[in-house]
């Protein structure tokens, strides 16, 4: 999961080197995707085997199945089942987020490297992970995974893909300026449908927190995924004391299934609406993560939501679109069909004898279409269910599973440019329930169709009121829609709203660390740091250790200047999570205040290489370096974080100080006009970019800069002394006097000096 910023930054007053303050900025707190939290009901797992246990009987149909994509879609890297080109040591360029990705075997392990050519032209940045896991076939595409020293599992940015055979290319979601690099945490929502289910370590971690998972981790998709748990089945089978019939009886077996029950063992991993800011579905906070058995009803563990109809988004095709482009079709509408009158789970054909299976499947129930005309070697599929280039993952093409009576205008293999979902036109209107179909007003339809409102912001204006009047009216008694409701005050800037309902939530759970954190950082923001401590240090004492309840802890500390706890958290934060750049950044400002400057930069540039694109780091280390005097290179760094963030008014202030020191008065001007933009109520910025006007001989806009500097701030003594000297040389005698008499009033002796030598 990729997480949002609490930064606390630096900026110098005036000029560089002056006196410090500190500016904290919310970092909101949201649930992971997919349900991470212990549920209520009971996780019972003790029902599963060993996979291998079901190739005794099974030879053959274990024998077929390892060779689909289910079968390997999870598994530990091996020399020799490797389709990637490991040993090209060119580096591949990601040309959005500036920066260079290489892959390499040493000792036969394979790694990913990335790194940024920095300042002075020299290599910088430079971080590499192991391959501990492959995600996927290889039929399309093969993604990376490494387990953390803590258990938690993350994505690599880089991804084989098998087109145009094979090449290297960004992860989906990375080809943007902002990715999340090395940081994209595999939730459970991602672990339960890429393989098998897991042991019972993953409960070890904490509500709310990232999933941990042991050193043993299942590889692949085994048949319990469709099956459910063997064990009975194969206690029976081994007793030599069973009937037939009651080995038969003691597993699932889908096709006996109804229907709608055979599809959900399929739609549990291929149905997705979308899988953009919506939600597209929502786990039961009620129930655990791995729980689902194949045979009850799907809408019991997850219910799946939608754009609402004529929103314009009805065309849309993107990955795990399987189930729900079939689902439109009126060959599935007007007929009993099921995944499986296509597909058999346990055996993939491919090349022509894929092409003849299909197309024998159409004719069953097609057999008069095209019986004149069509040729021997028919494929149905290319003009019914034609191959797309997905939408969401760009290198995949797809068979669209929307069976349609024409095939589609338009190139559908087209290259595509990847969406940066932060600023994509993102969808805003109502998000209506699309499966199970449940009547209205049943209490957990209407409570989750409310929380589908607002938890991506899709319908915040009408869903906040409608999910308090639910959350009222069903009064439900866990934390969870008391902790959305509170979330989305947040989202709308109601912080007392927001931290009654994440009381309420606490109320229910005091361990619920979402709510936690979310009512921290209201707090915080909200100037009430006592009480935000206190909520914090109750969490920090709960085992296990969360690194971002440490965080946020330091933060507060730092705040009350408590400057001794604050290092003492965020260090103990980074033993625990070494790569979260936000507290290398924090311990860094904490260093400085204690004199530590040598360790402050240290871990400024720690923070930037973990996080290159996060702007705070870059600006409190141009400060730091500007302050000793090395001012190209601070340069650089102030720039690295305007590039990052373009509407840093104190990073445009800072920048615009350190070109007049380094008397680049044109460019120091630019940023300065831009500093008075975004800051118009800002004294020193009006009186600075009025310092760089006279440089640039343009008195009469610097008149007025300092005019509005002393409107902001009547006691701008150095203001009133340098639209005094700029007034004396104008003329303008009797409005000098007045502005030099005031600057003789500053505490600054040499401000008053000078004034009053003006004035005589």
């Amino acid at each position: 999961m990729t997480r949002t910023r609490w930064t606390l930054v630096f900026a110098a007053a005036g000029l560089i080197g002056a006196a410090l303050f500190f500016a904290v900025r919310s970092r909101p707190t949201a649930l992971p995707t997919g349900n991470n939290f212990p549920p209520a009901a009971t996780d019972d797992r003790s029902g599963y085997v060993d996979p291998a246990t079901c190739n005794g009987c099974h030879q053959e149909i274990a024998k077929t199945y390892r060779l689909t994509g289910m079968g390997r879609s999870f598994y530990r890297p091996k020399l020799d089942n490797s389709v990637e080109d490991y040993t090209n040591r060119h580096s591949f360029y990601n040309r959005t987020s500036d920066r260079y990705y290489s892959m390499a075997i040493r000792d036969g392990k394979p790694y990913q490297r990335r790194y940024q050519i920095g300042f002075g032209g020299k290599e910088t940045n430079a971080v590499e992970k192991q391959i501990d896991y492959v995600i996927g076939s290889g039929n399309h595409a093969r993604s990376y995974v490494y387990r953390s020293a803590q258990g938690t599992l993350v994505e690599l940015p880089v991804t084989w893909y098998s087109e145009n055979g094979g090449y290297w290319a960004m992860s989906p979601g990375y080809d943007r300026p902002n990715q999340p690099d090395f940081r994209r945490i595999v939730s459970t929502a991602c672990m339960s449908c890429h393989n098998g289910y897991p042991d019972r370590n993953q409960s070890a971690s904490a509500a709310g927190s990232d999933p941990i998972f042991g050193e043993k981790i299942p590889e692949g998709i085994d048949c319990q995924r469709c099956h459910g748990p063997g064990r009975a089945h194969a206690e029976a089978a081994g007793s030599g004391r069973a009937t037939l019939d009651s080995i038969r009886k003691a597993i699932v077996n889908p096709a006996r299934l109804t229907r709608d029950r055979q599809l959900e063992v399929c739609m549990q991993c291929h149905l997705e609406t979308t899988s953009r800011d919506l939600p597209g579905m929502i786990s039961h906070y009620d129930r655990a993560p791995f729980s689902y058995r194949p045979g009850e009803a799907l809408g019991d563990y997850i219910t799946y939501f939608d754009h609402a109809p004529g929103a314009g988004r009805d065309e849309k095709f993107e990955i795990a679109h399987a189930a729900y482009r079939l689902r439109k079709s009126k060959c599935f509408l007007q007929s009993e069909m099921t995944c499986t009158t296509c597909h058999n789970p346990h055996r993939i054909p491919r090349g022509p004898e894929a092409t003849r299976q299909y197309a024998a499947v159409c004719q069953s129930c097609h057999a008069s279409t095209h019986a004149s005309e069509m040729p021997a070697r028919a494929n149905c599929m290319e003009c019914h269910m034609p191959k797309r280039r997905t939408e969401d993952a760009v290198h995949t093409v797809l068979t669209d599973h929307y069976i349609e009576r024409r095939k589609p205008a338009g190139e559908l293999l087209a290259p595509l440019r990847e969406v940066d979902f932060e600023k994509y036109d993102a969808y805003r209107g109502a998000v209506i329930q699309y499966y199970p179909s449940q009547p209205a007003g049943t209490a957990e339809s209407e409570l989750y169709t409310a929380v589908a409102q607002v938890r991506d912001g899709a319908n915040l204006q009408a869903g906040i009121p409608r999910l308090r009047q639910d959350v009222e009216k069903y009064k439900p008694g866990g934390p969870d829609f008391f902790f959305e409701l509170a979330q989305a005050y947040s989202k709308i800037d109601n912080p007392g709203e927001a931290i009654h309902w994440y009381g309420e939530a606490l109320h229910r759970k005091a361990d619920f660390r979402p709510a936690v954190r979310g009512l921290a950082v209201t707090l915080i923001a909200s100037g009430r740091l006592p009480e935000a401590a206190e909520a914090l240090e109750k969490a920090a004492a709960t085992p296990p250790l969360d690194p971002l309840i440490l965080t946020d802890l330091g933060i507060v500390y730092l705040r009350q200047e408590n400057l001794d706890r604050a290092e003492q958290m965020l260090r103990q934060a980074l033993n625990i999570d070494p790569d979260e750049a936000e507290s290398d950044n924090l311990l860094a400002l904490v260093l400085l205040r204690k004199g530590n400057v040598g360790d402050a930069e240290r871990y400024f540039r720690a923070a930037i290489a973990i996080q290159p694109e996060l702007a705070e780091p870059h600006y409190n280390l141009a400060n730091l370096l500007a302050r000793n005097g090395k001012y190209p290179e601070a340069g650089y760094h102030f720039e690295k974080a305007l590039a990052s963030q373009p509407d840093y008014g104190e990073a445009h202030h800072n920048y615009g100080n350190l070109l007049m020191l380094m008397r680049s008065f044109d460019k120091a001007r630019a940023e300065l006009e831009e500093t008075v933009r975004l800051t118009p109520n800002l004294a020193p910025a009006h009186s600075d970019l009025a310092d760089a006007l006279t440089m640039s001989g343009r008195t009469d806009r610097a008149i007025e800069e300092y005019r509005r500097a002393i409107q902001l701030n009547p006691d701008f003594y150095e203001a009133h002394l340098a639209l005094a000297m700029i007034l004396v040389r104008k003329g303008k005698v009797a409005e000098a006097k007045a502005n030099l008499m005031k600057a003789a009033e500053s505490p600054d002796p040499d401000v008053r000096r000078a004034a009053l030598q003006a004035l005589r």
